[in-house]
């Protein structure tokens, strides 16, 4: 799990790199919760996250938004880590050429930040988001969303309630050929405490169903 040092628009971006060695591999990048409330790539759910794509035989990232942990720049409530996040997806690509796809998954803020990207990134075939902040800021972006993907909250998160996932979810299953899985943990918060075990097995399951169908369609 090599340390990686990769340039975006505020400085560098200090990240750590899973490289898979077969050419066309697909990529992953994992994105962490709010920065200012203590969001690091080594939260443990984007820790369990990265290793779950490694398992899988991804090529994946994690990193550091702007401002955190070695990463330079500050704060910048959104724009500026949307383009750390392009950054890092454009540096995945430079490394992975002939990746065969690619998927993003989000923690939190960083869920709203990946879905941000998934919008801009065509590429991104797959994404799973955790506890996406619904409630707290603006997904009208997602108009129509471009991908299938896993949306997954805990049932007594106090920070985004379920009714705002759900009502999210429920906008966006109107769109033709895009499924939104959506699956509600119980009794967990928004950090999932006592319940990662849970929600990575849920997680594992949802990539099997995925991955396993796109090979067959791909055979």
């Amino acid at each position: 799990m090599p340390e990686v040092i990769i340039n975006g628009s505020a400085g560098r971006i200090e990240a750590r790199y899973h490289h898979e060695p077969r050419s066309d591999a697909p990529v992953a990048i994992i994105l962490h919760p709010h920065p200012q409330f203590g969001g690091t790539m080594n939260n443990q759910i984007v820790y369990n996250l990265y290793y779950t794509f490694v398992r899988r035989k991804f090529s994946v990232l994690r990193f550091n938004f702007r401002g955190v942990g070695r990463s330079q720049g500050l704060f910048d409530n959104g724009p500026g880590e949307l383009s750390d996040a392009a950054s890092a997806l454009d540096w995945m690509q430079s490394y992975n050429p002939d990746a065969r796809f690619c998927w993003i998954a989000g923690v939190s803020f960083g869920a709203w930040i990946s879905m941000q990207l998934l919008m801009r990134r065509p590429e991104i075939e797959g994404f799973i988001s955790v506890a996406p902040p619904a409630n707290l800021y603006d997904f009208s972006f997602l108009a129509p969303c471009p991908s299938s993907g896993l949306m997954v909250n805990g049932a007594e998160d106090r920070v985004v309630p379920t009714e705002a996932v759900a009502g999210l979810v429920e906008r966006l299953k109107t769109q033709k050929g895009v499924v939104i899985d959506h699956r509600v943990i119980p009794s967990t918060n928004h950090f999932f405490e006592g319940k990662i075990e849970e929600l990575m097995e849920l997680v594992n399951d949802y990539l099997d169903e995925r991955l396993d169908g796109a090979e067959e369609s791909a055979a």
